[in-house]
C-alpha cells in the first residue's frame, strides 16, 4: 500500500475530489494534499510528513512553512479549493495576513505555489521554505554554489560568532551566507541527494523586490536542528541592504513559482527551468490584473553622443526613490545591448519609473544615473530614444569601474565571510603604474590606502573627486584628504549602513556616491588618501569606483 493510501485510511472527511490531485481534511486544523506522485500533512503552521518515493522526505526535520520577518510564522485557518481545471486544483490556505496557494496539477512531482496578500502590513521579509531530512538532502545548489552543504556536527563544534556564523578550530567560517545570490540572476535553488532533490524555480521574478543589485538567502544548514534548508525569500528589504519596511497593497501577489521534486538530478531541474521560462506567465492564474500585461521598449544614449551600451535598465515604482528600497509593487530588469536598446516583455499594466545607470563594459566612465517618471504601460510602449545627462569634464584619473558592484577589485566574490579582514591596512596606489585589479574591494583595517598621481600642469583651478561606494557597514570611519587636508568623512553619521561586508557580502551592498571638490592639487606629485580611523572586525567600505576629473 502506498504513502497516500494509508493517509487516506486515517481521514476523518471525505476527498473533495476523486481526480489524482486532491484536498482532504483530516482534522479541524489538519489537511491532505498532493497527487499520486507525492502529498503532505498540512497542520496549522507546519506541513510534514512530505511522501515521495514511497518514503516521508521531512522526518524529524520542521518542514514546510510561510513566515514574515523574522519568525511570524503564519497560522492557517482554512483551507479550499479555490480554482481547478482539467488536470489541476489551486488549494488556498487563508491566514489572518493572506492566503497561501497549492496549484497541484495530477502528473506533477511537485506543486505551483503562490501567496496574496491580505493584511500583512508594513513587513521588510517574505518567505516560504521547506527544512527537509538532512540525511536525504546533504547537499545544495545555487548558480554559484553546488556541493554539500556543512555538516551538523561541524557547526556544532564551531564557535559562534556573530548571527548564524561559526569559526572552526582551523580558523575557516560556516555561515548560511556563503549561500546568498542575486535573484534575479537565478535559474533554480534546491536540496539534493543521491536518489531526490527538492527545488524552487521561478520563470519571472517580477515580484522580486529591488533591482540587479537585490541578493538573498538560498539554502543552508539549520544551525540550531541540522535541518536541510530550501528557503524561498520572495520579498527581502532587509539582508544586504540598509533595513527598510514597505505596506504591501491589498492583493498582491507573489509568484507563482514551481516547486519540483526529482531524482536529485540537477540536470533534470535545469530541463525543467528551461520548460517553465516557455510557460510563464502561467495562463491558469485566477486573477485579472496578472493577465494584463504589456511590453516596454527603447534605447539610452548619452549626451556626451555615445549609446549606453550594457547599462543596467530597471523599470520600478514610479516615485523615484533608491531602486534597491523598492518593495512595493512588481519590478523588471534587463541591460542594453551594444546599440543601446532594451526591451521589457510581459509587464504587469500600471505607472513606472526607468532607473539606468553604468553596468560597467564600455561605458564604465559614466557615474550619473539615468531616472525618468510617470511611465505608464498599458499595452505596447515605445519610448523611442532617451538622452542621459553625462559630464563631459577631462578625467584625470579612474579606479574601478562605476557599476555599483566591486567589480574587477582583489577578493571580489564569490560570497564568503570575513574577507574585509584581509585587505591591507596601509596600501598605495600608483597612477601609471598601479592597475585597478590591484585595488582591494574592501577598506576594513585601521591605516591609510594612498592614491599617488602627477598632473604635469594644472589645467584648472579645482578637481572633483567621486567617491563611488558599492556597500558600507557601520561602525567603520574614513577621512579622505587631499594633499594632506582633509576632504571629509564617511561614517555612520552620513552613510546608511547594509549588513553586505560582515555577511559575506563581496560584491555589493547598498550603493553610495560622494562627490569632494578639491582646491590645492598642485604640479607635479599629489596624493589622495584614505584613511579608516575608527575599525569594527568585518564591517568597512565596499569600493565601487573612484575618478579625479576637472571641474
Amino acid at each position: 500500500m502506498t504513502a497516500r493510501f494509508v493517509l487516506f485510511a486515517l481521514a476523518a472527511f471525505p476527498l473533495v475530489s476523486a481526480r489524482s490531485s486532491f484536498l482532504q481534511q483530516t482534522g479541524t486544523s489538519t489537511w491532505v494534499i498532493g497527487n499520486d506522485i507525492w502529498n503532505i500533512t498540512q497542520g496549522p503552521i507546519y506541513g510534514t510528513k512530505l511522501y515521495y518515493q514511497d518514503k516521508d522526505a521531512i522526518g524529524e526535520a520542521a518542514g514546510h512553512y510561510v513566515g514574515a520577518d523574522g519568525e511570524n510564522n503564519l497560522v492557517w485557518k482554512s483551507a479550499s479549493i479555490v480554482n481547478e481545471g482539467d488536470n489541476f486544483i489551486d488549494v488556498g490556505f487563508v491566514s489572518d495576513q493572506g492566503d497561501f496557494h497549492w496549484v497541484i496539477y495530477d502528473d506533477l512531482a511537485g506543486s505551483y505555489q503562490y501567496f496574496v496578500n491580505r493584511a500583512l502590513g508594513d513587513v521588510s521579509i517574505l518567505r516560504s521554505l521547506f527544512r527537509l531530512d538532512p540525511g536525504r538532502f546533504p547537499n545544495g545548489r545555487t548558480y554559484l554554489k553546488d556541493e554539500p552543504l556543512p555538516s551538523f556536527q561541524a557547526i556544532k563544534d564551531a564557535t559562534k560568532v556573530q548571527d548564524e556564523t561559526f569559526e572552526t578550530a582551523n580558523g575557516t567560517y560556516i555561515t548560511k551566507y556563503d549561500w546568498s545570490n542575486y535573484v534575479r540572476e537565478r535559474d533554480f535553488n534546491g536540496v539534493y541527494g543521491p536518489s531526490t532533490g527538492s527545488w524552487y524555480i521561478h520563470p519571472s521574478t517580477d515580484y522580486f523586490s529591488g533591482d540587479h543589485l537585490k541578493q538573498t538567502l538560498t539554502v543552508h544548514r539549520e544551525s540550531s536542528t541540522g535541518d536541510a534548508v530550501q528557503l524561498n525569500v520572495v520579498q527581502d528589504t532587509s539582508h544586504f541592504q540598509t533595513q527598510v519596511t514597505t505596506t504591501q497593497p491589498d492583493g498582491k501577489i507573489w509568484g507563482p513559482w514551481l516547486w519540483y521534486l526529482n531524482d536529485g538530478s540537477a540536470s533534470d531541474a535545469a530541463s525543467k527551468y528551461q520548460e517553465e521560462l516557455s510557460k510563464w506567465p502561467y495562463p491558469w492564474v485566477n486573477d485579472t490584473a496578472y493577465h494584463s500585461r504589456g511590453s516596454v521598449t527603447g534605447s539610452l544614449k548619452l549626451s556626451d553622443g555615445r549609446v549606453a551600451a550594457g547599462a543596467a535598465v530597471f523599470l520600478g515604482d514610479s516615485d523615484i526613490k533608491a531602486p534597491l528600497a523598492q518593495g512595493v509593487n512588481y519590478y523588471y530588469t534587463t541591460h542594453t545591448d551594444a546599440s543601446g536598446k532594451f526591451s521589457f516583455a510581459s509587464v504587469r499594466t500600471g505607472q513606472y519609473g526607468l532607473y539606468a545607470w553604468s553596468n560597467g563594459g564600455k561605458i564604465s566612465d559614466v557615474y550619473t544615473n539615468y531616472t525618468k517618471s510617470g511611465v505608464e504601460v498599458k499595452d505596447d510602449l515605445d519610448l523611442s530614444t532617451l538622452i542621459w545627462s553625462v559630464p563631459s569634464n577631462k578625467r584625470i584619473f579612474q579606479i574601478g569601474n562605476f557599476d555599483k558592484r566591486t567589480t574587477g577589485f582583489v577578493n571580489n566574490g564569490p560570497y564568503q565571510h570575513g574577507l574585509a579582514a584581509a585587505s591591507p591596512a596601509n596600501f598605495t596606489f600608483t597612477v601609471g603604474t598601479s592597475t585597478s585589479a590591484d585595488w582591494y574591494y574592501a577598506s576594513s583595517n585601521l591605516g591609510t590606502w594612498d592614491i599617488v598621481f602627477n598632473t604635469p600642469a594644472l589645467e584648472k583651478q579645482n578637481a572633483r573627486l567621486i567617491v563611488s561606494l558599492a556597500g558600507y557597514s557601520q561602525s567603520t570611519s574614513l577621512t579622505i584628504s587631499s594633499n594632506d587636508v582633509v576632504l571629509g568623512s564617511l561614517n555612520k553619521n552620513n552613510v546608511t549602513t547594509d549588513a553586505a561586508a560582515y555577511r559575506s557580502g563581496t560584491v555589493s551592498g547598498e550603493w553610495h556616491q560622494f562627490e569632494y571638490v578639491i582646491g590645492n592639487l598642485k604640479e607635479g606629485k599629489n596624493v589622495i588618501s584614505f584613511t579608516v580611523d575608527r575599525y569594527v572586525l568585518w564591517r568597512g567600505f565596499l569600493w565601487d569606483a573612484i575618478a579625479l576629473e576637472w571641474a
